[in-house]
């Protein structure tokens, strides 16, 4: 790309699609698989990736294959060995209910020498929906739109949600026991915690039901009796590091935020881009982030940041929205509505913000595009970006000024990417 005159919206849309292809299974998954592809094996899995998975699982595994995986509507093609079923995101649904049980029966009474292979992304913890006996899936799902709404970070929510489920937090490694597992992940959470990772299924969970009670606790969220009463039982443990019952277990991260973001570095910096990395694992109020993003960006235009004009500065990781109005969006677009909000116009000052699955919150956009001129086309159209950002309303004010970023479901997820584009003051585009 030519630095003499790049156009800002080219660029920074083409390092979200660097970084999404990173995050491709057909490119990293055959290398994690196992050197021996021609024994049998049972494939389940649930996440936003996971149909792109078993897909690729299908081109490289030549001996007998069998399985379901469920992802989200929208995200699933047709695959050839392994049956695919799509269901509700990010509120659980009965077809997630539906799909968790029949997992469940698939892997009931193996033995010592089979092998399951369970493919794991992000939006696995509301796919693979099977609440605990004496729990509702409708209290269930009063209980996941509460906490999506109460700024509660990904932590915080999926250590609830493993505490209600017959198959989260390692209980769907138990169900497999004794069998071998081999467990492949594409991580969207911070920090690429594999307990955290669509609610840890295959893996030993740390946290405790007194935690998850506090959580909901701390968040004001009105709880059904059914589910307070199963938090205080003892019975709604989630098996813990240590237990022997979970051995025989292989785990592997194929794809990361790290990893995208990295790329897409190296993307700017070949088109003569200077790059600052603030890491993949930043979390918070979208609005808060966005207002230290801002200060940074205005110093660093101004001359006085760790890195020079013309420069990109990237970070990943996921921020939350605490909703205190009735508009519609998702953390990325809240995120650029307050950017914008903080730079009021600044020139030479672009960004874009999207979630690498393609969808932003529950709209048909990954996230948007912002520009200098953002603060002001809006008030000539009408819109108070103040206003708007107190009423949660990102996706209208954004799709008035044709500036939604929508790519369809990527069938990938690395959560969040945002780049900021600072040009030379004495550049004009």
């Amino acid at each position: 790309m030519n630095i003499v005159d790049p156009d800002p919206r080219t660029l920074l849309t083409e390092l979200f699609y660097v970084a999404v292809a990173t995050a491709q299974p057909t490119r990293v998954l055959a290398n994690f698989l196992p050197a021996n592809r021609t024994q049998s094996a049972l494939v389940i899995g649930a996440g936003k990736a996971a149909c792109s998975m078993a897909s690729c699982l299908e081109q490289h595994w030549s001996g007998p294959l069998r399985g379901l995986v469920v992802t989200a509507y929208g995200h699933s093609k047709p695959l050839q060995r392994i049956e695919v079923i799509e269901a509700g995101h990010p509120v659980p649904d009965a077809m997630g209910e539906r799909a968790a049980k029949r997992i469940l029966a698939l892997v009931a009474n193996l033995d010592a020498d089979d092998l399951v292979i369970c493919l794991i992304s992000g939006g696995g913890s509301s796919l693979l929906a099977l609440p605990t006996t004496g729990i509702s899936l409708a209290d269930k799902q009063g209980i996941n739109r509460a906490l999506l709404k109460s700024g509660a970070t990904i932590d915080e929510i999926n250590r609830v949600r493993k505490h209600l489920s017959a198959i989260k937090g390692g209980r769907l490694r138990l169900a497999c026991t004794p069998a071998r597992l081999l467990t492949l992940a594409v991580s969207d959470v911070p920090g690429n915690d594999p307990a955290t990772i669509a609610s840890g299924p295959t893996t030993a969970d740390p946290s405790t039901s007194s935690e998850a009670l506090s959580i909901l606790h701390k968040y004001r969220i009105p709880i059904p009796e059914t589910i307070a009463a199963w938090l205080k039982n003892p019975d709604s443990e989630t098996p813990k590091p240590g237990d022997s019952r979970l051995c025989n277990h292989d785990y592997r991260i194929i794809a990361s935020a790290g990893q995208s973001l990295e790329s897409a570095a190296r993307q700017a910096q070949q088109a003569g881009f200077n790059t600052l990395l603030l890491g993949d694992n930043i979390t918070g109020e979208s609005r808060d982030v966005a207002r230290e993003h801002a200060a940074l960006a205005l110093t660093i235009a101004k001359g006085n940041g760790p890195v020079s004009p013309p420069c990109v500065i990237l970070s990943g990781g996921e921020t939350v929205v605490t909703v205190r109005g009735d508009g519609k969006g998702g953390r990325n677009g809240e995120y650029l509505l307050a950017l914008a909000n903080a730079l009021r116009g600044t020139p030479g000052i672009y960004a874009l913000a999207a979630d690498t699955d393609g969808i932003d919150g529950t709209g048909d956009n990954a996230g948007a595009i912002l520009s200098p001129e953002t603060w002001q086309r809006a008030r000539e159209r009408g819109w108070d970006i103040r206003k708007e950002l107190k009423n949660n309303n990102c996706y209208p004010l954004f799709r008035d000024l044709g500036d939604l970023l929508i790519t369809g479901p990527t069938r990938t997820n690395v959560n969040d990417f945002r780049a900021i584009l600072i040009m030379p003051s004495e550049t004009t585009l």
